[in-house]
């Protein structure tokens, strides 16, 4: 089994195909990986060495494509990219793999997803992890519509807007349907209120890097939670945090914790 290249698979949820791979350890405690806007699972979670070091610390690895990226279906319609719906795809995948509860882990994105699946469905949720959002969960992080925009410009030449040209630069590094990304970053930015924040009781450990200017707080999201703690990641930005070694020894840390 080579961990760098997972092999996919696909499930279909309400006539949406959606891709996933499942790596490690077959008889580890699952652990469910949920990948930010505009990336993929093989980007945020593959090459960064996530599936790796969980692999190698005997964990059973699970990464999904959320629609509209990686391999799975890119609807154009926003209404489909809200995030109780994407919450449905991760639980989706867990009933296709007949998995009761796993270790859920987001990105950005991925981590407000990882959110709606904890609200929805508590009992399927062992431990969460957020990286790259923290309390933007709650309260917002910034005008996106600029995205939007840049998503759907012609080039990125006429594209002026300084995030816009970040996210705009990125999917087209990643050859990803820039019509469907325009179309999620519209309505996948729903927010969590404090009051659901405050009843998402499951441990939850929130990583934010230093220099990361679109998350928030990670410790103002933790004091919003029962059984949440936050770490800082030291010296990266929203883009760079995410395979920093720092954040993946304190996820072990964290896991090693619960099992204990």
């Amino acid at each position: 089994m080579n961990l760098n290249v997972p092999h996919y698979s696909h499930f279909l949820r309400d006539g949406v195909q959606l891709s996933y791979f499942d790596e490690g350890d077959p008889s580890g405690a699952p652990v469910l990986l949920i990948h930010g806007f505009a990336s993929s699972a093989a980007v945020n979670w593959v090459h960064p060495g996530w599936v790796k070091t969980l692999g190698e610390a005997g964990y059973r690895v699970i990464g999904i494509d959320n629609r509209g990226h990686g391999n799975s279906d890119k609807p154009h319609d926003p209404d489909a990219y809200y995030p109780a719906i994407m919450a449905d795809d991760a639980v989706g995948l867990l009933n296709h793999l007949g998995i009761p509860q796993a270790h859920v882990m987001g990105y950005s994105m991925g981590a407000r997803i990882s959110a709606f699946v904890a609200m929805a469905h508590p009992e399927r949720v062992q431990s969460l992890v957020f990286g790259g959002l923290g309390i933007g969960m709650v309260d917002g992080v910034g005008d996106w519509d600029p995205i939007a925009e840049a998503l759907r410009a012609p080039s990125l030449d006429v594209v002026t807007h300084e995030r816009g040209r970040m996210f705009r630069a990125f999917a087209d590094q990643t050859r990803s349907d820039r019509i469907a990304l325009a179309a999620c970053i519209e309505t996948s930015r729903v927010l969590v209120t404090r009051e659901e924040a405050a009843k998402i009781d499951v441990p939850t450990l929130i990583a934010v890097g230093t220099k990361d200017d679109i998350a928030g707080s990670g410790q103002e999201l933790a004091d919003l939670m029962p059984h949440a703690r936050a770490i800082d990641i030291p010296g990266r930005d929203h883009m760079l945090a995410v395979g920093d070694r720092v954040f993946k020894a304190a996820v072990l840390e964290f896991y090693r914790g619960i099992a204990e």
